[in-house]
């Protein structure tokens, strides 16, 4: 079986999209998707499965919660190789003065177009840094992402088109992976 990680885009934000994590993995196990563990509020989970296919378990998860809490979230899915090489592949690394917390990833549904990257590659930033690598976004927010100007401008050219996760949650998720796929 492969152990997968599910994000969910904008679940338990803002008292917006509530789902409470044990009903969320009553759901997945509803779904056939084994051993399901959540990490903090806002729709992580991290489960194992013998489905190959990412996209039509991503819009499964979808129609399941939408069906369930009336409410559809983008959802998605990275498997536990695909999680270390986002990690591996981090362009802060190394670079002491950044810190987790204020370092996001922000995971794509798909690469995005050469219109789109390039869009985003022109925005202007003050001190906030972006990388592009495949299908994640690396974003550095030395003064927070709740004051950021560009970030409201990158969200606009993505269209919602994935979800965001801080360093020391994307680093979490890949240990609870991990540790999931030895104890099979």
């Amino acid at each position: 079986m492969t152990v997968i990680i599910s994000m969910l885009r904008g679940v338990n934000v803002g008292g917006h999209n509530k789902i409470k994590m044990d009903s969320l993995r009553d759901l997945y196990a509803s779904l056939g998707l084994r051993d399901a563990q959540t990490y903090v509020q806002s729709g992580n989970v991290v489960f194992r499965t013998a489905a190959k296919n990412a996209a039509p378990l991503a819009k499964q998860i979808e129609d399941a919660i939408e069906r369930k809490f009336g409410f559809r979230p983008g959802v998605i899915l990275r498997t536990t190789a695909e999680l270390r090489d986002v990690i591996a592949r981090n362009p802060f690394a190394g670079r002491s003065e950044v810190e987790a917390s204020k370092l996001l990833v922000t995971f794509l549904a798909a690469v995005p177009s050469p219109e789109a990257r390039e869009e985003i590659l022109k925005i202007k930033t003050s001190l906030e840094e972006v990388r592009i690598d495949a299908r994640e976004l690396y974003v550095y927010f030395p003064d927070g992402i709740g004051r950021s100007k560009v970030w409201p401008a990158i969200e606009k050219v993505l269209k919602k088109s994935g979800t965001g996760r801080n360093w020391n949650t994307v680093t979490k998720l890949l240990e609870i992976a991990e540790r999931l796929q030895v104890d099979r």
